[in-house]
């Protein structure tokens, strides 16, 4: 059925429910996802799976968002994985080095409707696809249809 290697995500996200959410979603898509609930155990996934893309919470225990982004861009390991951040915190609000580290793009949480979760990273890591679509991830201030 598949044609070519299953793209990997690691969502570092504290909130279990919000992460089973996004990784349901993901996976429907064809991804392969790894939840990972704190800084420490994200930190060992992106490392030993070598992702395609990590979606990335600020606000996780032990070790927090901004610390794990700092750590993968100093690391030959970490240096050209694609990382977007999803958190509660506005941009504003957030590590200002965040930008410069290299991230594909920033949402708040409670500003995310359902499936745009999908259409960034689709937007990411299928781009060829997302063409046919205006994605949030690189169209913020454009409307986007919705197919119920």
């Amino acid at each position: 059925m598949e044609d070519n290697k299953q793209q990997k995500i690691v969502i570092v996200e504290d909130n279990a429910d919000l992460a089973e959410i996004y990784k349901i979603r993901l996976e429907m898509l064809g991804y392969t996802c790894f939840i990972a609930y704190n800084g420490i155990i994200g930190l060992y996934f992106i490392q030993k799976e070598m992702p395609d893309l990590v979606l990335l919470d600020l606000m996780v225990p032990d070790i927090a968002g901004g610390q794990i982004l700092q750590t993968m861009r100093a690391s030959e390991w970490g240096k050209a994985i694609p990382v977007y951040v999803v958190s509660n915190l506005s941009e504003e609000d957030a590590p200002s080095d965040l930008r410069s580290l290299g991230i594909e793009g920033y949402s708040v949480k409670a500003n995310l409707s359902d499936d745009q979760i999908d259409q960034i990273v689709n937007g990411i890591l299928r781009p060829h696809d997302a063409r046919q679509s205006d994605t949030p991830a690189k169209n913020q201030d454009k409307p986007t249809a919705s197919v119920a």
